[in-house]
């Protein structure tokens, strides 16, 4: 089969994008619990990104040569022994488990408890925008722990993810307030978004808010200011910060890497407990349960707005440019 592999690590960007080849390999072997893909549409996201830098190798180390892409779109090919749930030719989405990632070819493997049918009426394309953002959307939720009526600022949220989690947090009851760009404020709105700041013209943080909860997908440089707008008692839930020591005991992680997440993290958890706010980080897992649950009420909103590049297998490279260095007008997809 056909697959986008690098064979190192480079941590320019451009040049990590440049070393990306599109190869024959082996198609990937079937266990008694997965499910192999027909791969017809992959999402293309930063997280890609940051897997070519080596910015999340601290975490999540990959053998190389490594076939890239973390969620698609596509038919049950063949199911292993113990699949009950799928069968060949069912069309299905998944987001991979993040120790076993490859979407970005022909073929792509899954534990069955990974993978989800495509809500109905979708094609592949929009099914392929879901996985990955609309389950960072569900599980950043379940970690803020909120309460109906209470707030939730999506700073940077008219994106993928914001346009996931507007209407997530909305069926939760929860009063909604994105920061984001002009063009984006009526189909936030749309969502269910209940304020919408135009980030080139205000602050959120000079606007009189006072929120419960925020998530956090831009990073440490806004740290301070989304601690300055929240209420004691809230979560910070942060997608794209620092791996803290409560992080490292959820995920597992042991030993040196323990104590450097846990050193490095140090001001965080201090400045938050300062606020009496609770920091948390956490990475995406795949899990095929609350991916139907995610389809049921995306579905309800209409499909995902999919930028109109048309992109095949051979054009990874400039996909994958577009949402490094572009303004793509919608999620980026492969099809293939």
């Amino acid at each position: 089969m056909k697959a986008a592999q690098v064979n190192r690590y480079l941590k320019d960007a451009g040049k990590a994008i440049d070393n990306i080849s599109v190869n024959e390999i082996g198609t990937p072997s079937v266990g008694e619990h997965d499910v192999r893909i027909r791969v017809k549409a992959a999402g293309v996201n930063p997280l890609d990104i940051l897997t070519i830098t080596g910015s999340i190798k601290m975490v999540q180390d990959y053998a190389m040569p490594l076939t890239l892409g973390n969620e698609c779109a596509g038919m049950v090919e063949r199911i292993g022994s113990a699949v009950r749930d799928f069968h060949p030719g069912d069309r299905v989405m998944a987001r991979l488990p993040f120790d076993r990632i490859g979407s970005f070819a022909e073929f792509a493997v899954a534990p069955a408890d990974a993978v989800a049918p495509l809500p109905y009426g979708f094609d592949f394309a929009e099914a392929a925008a879901i996985p990955l953002s609309g389950l960072t959307a569900w599980q950043a939720l379940d970690e803020l722990g909120a309460k109906s009526g209470q707030s939730v600022l999506i700073p940077g949220g008219s994106g993928g993810l914001g346009r996931m989690l507007v209407p997530l947090a909305k069926a939760r009851n929860l009063t909604v307030i994105v920061t984001g760009n002009a063009r984006s404020r009526e189909e936030i709105f749309a969502l269910g978004a209940d304020r919408y700041l135009d980030y080139r013209r205000e602050h959120y943080w000079e606007a009189g808010l006072e929120v419960d909860h925020v998530i956090d997908a831009i990073g440490p440089a806004e740290f301070d200011h989304e601690l300055s707008v929240m209420r004691p008692g809230g979560v910070l839930v942060s997608l794209r910060g620092m791996p803290n020591k409560a992080f490292t005991e959820r995920a597992g992680i042991t030993g040196a890497k323990r104590l450097m997440f846990s050193l490095f993290s140090a001001s965080y958890d201090r400045k938050a407990r300062a606020k009496d706010v609770t920091y948390r980080f956490m990475m995406v897992q795949a899990n095929g349960e609350q991916l139907r649950k995610v389809a049921d009420i995306i579905r309800q909103g209409g499909a995902p707005t999919i930028d109109p590049n048309e992109f095949r297998l051979d054009d990874v490279r400039d996909a994958l440019r577009l949402v490094n260095d572009g303004h793509p007008a919608g999620k980026v997809v492969i099809r293939i």
